[in-house]
């Protein structure tokens, strides 16, 4: 490893990285600035290589797990852990909120973070261009793209023929996502329908509200947001659950929002404080999928959503915890169809096995 190149892309990563810090929020979780939109999938050709990773050593017992998620479904599942273990005594966890998965990338790679929830493709584009550094401990998220209408036409894929779609996420998940549905479904995703990108859910919002009989593609939280301004907008289809008709034995066809992964390194140094954090998320996870009001109120504490949005949202955030070989089977089964659809979707190449973290349930 390059010292002065580390150096210098440090320096540029600090000088960066210094005009988007935030403030801390409650119990030592920092909050980075959130844009207008939700959060997405760095381009494969903007995530760090391999001779950016960092070399500092990785934390130990006296020293914080340093954990970082973004705004939405993503750090949801976090929050009961969030609430107990910042200042508990060992191990002790740091938490980072943030807005976009470029501004967290960095922060890993240069071993700024220990672990952290990003979008599964990304996960894997990663681990492609830091020669295998990175790896995935847990599936955190399923899908949180829904098909909403203004209106009550679309009552199945077939019905979004001959439609216009609104839509954000050009060139990452999104679009990977619902051409899938579409094309297995056996409607031609550039010839049956009209999908117009949009820069921002926002704009897709107005367009759907523009006149009766219009169609988005939109993810959780924002429908949640979306329907409590506008009570005309319904959710018609919803792409997890569309997904899961297209799986097979053969090709199983989940679909993955986010995942938590650990920089290899940190994993096998520790992987006591590796498994311990899985434990403890574990049971956040079931806390928030049991208790949406208290679930929803931490949401709020922790500025990830506001709580009445939250309150409503997190049903339908499919907030999830897999872990081994279940993990393995939907992860790599959703990677494939990303890449059949494009390669660069997942950095180029299917990850190896030891991209999934071997992990088993305790009991």
């Amino acid at each position: 490893m390059k010292r002065p190149l580390i150096a210098a892309l440090a320096l540029c990563l600090a000088l960066a990285l210094a005009a988007c810090g935030g403030p801390s929020g409650p119990s030592g979780v920092s909050s980075l600035p959130a844009p207008s939109g939700e959060a997405s999938s760095m381009p494969e050709s903007e995530t760090p290589s391999a001779s950016a990773l960092s070399s500092q050593p990785p934390a130990s017992q006296e020293t914080p797990v340093r954990v970082a998620a973004l705004k939405g479904p993503t750090a949801m599942g976090m929050v009961k852990l969030m609430d107990d273990g910042a200042g508990a005594a060992s191990p002790r966890y740091e938490f980072t909120i943030a807005a976009s998965a470029d501004e967290l990338t960095p922060r890993l790679v240069q071993g700024d973070v220990d672990i952290c929830a990003l979008p599964a493709n990304l996960a894997s584009v990663l681990y492609n261009n830091t020669e295998g550094q990175i790896q995935v401990l847990a599936v955190n998220t399923l899908g949180v793209l829904y098909i909403v209408e203004s209106g009550d036409t679309v009552h199945s894929v077939e019905d979004l023929r001959g439609k216009t779609i609104y839509s954000s996420g050009k060139g990452s998940t999104p679009e990977y996502a619902l051409r899938y549905m579409l094309s297995q479904n056996g409607v031609d995703p550039d010839t049956d329908v009209a999908i117009e990108w949009k820069s921002e859910h926002a704009e897709c919002v107005a367009a759907l509200s523009a006149g009766e009989g219009g169609i988005a593609m939109l993810p959780q939280p924002f429908v949640t947001t979306a329907q409590m301004k506008n009570e005309s907008i319904r959710v018609a289809l919803d792409l997890t659950a569309e997904w899961e008709k297209l799986s097979s034995k053969e090709s199983p066809a989940t679909l993955i929002t986010g995942v938590v992964v650990a920089r290899r390194e940190f994993a096998e140094a520790h992987p006591d404080l590796v498994n311990g954090f899985l434990s403890a998320y574990h049971g956040s996870v079931d806390y928030v999928n049991q208790d949406t009001q208290g679930a929803a109120a931490l949401v709020g504490k922790f500025d990830i959503v506001p709580e009445a949005v939250a309150q409503k949202a997190l049903p339908q955030c499919n907030i999830t915890y897999i872990v081994g070989d279940e993990m393995k089977e939907k992860l790599s089964g959703y990677l494939q169809a990303l890449f059949d659809q494009n390669p660069k979707a997942v950095g180029g190449a299917l990850p190896q096995d030891d991209f999934y973290y071997a992990y088993t349930l305790p009991g």
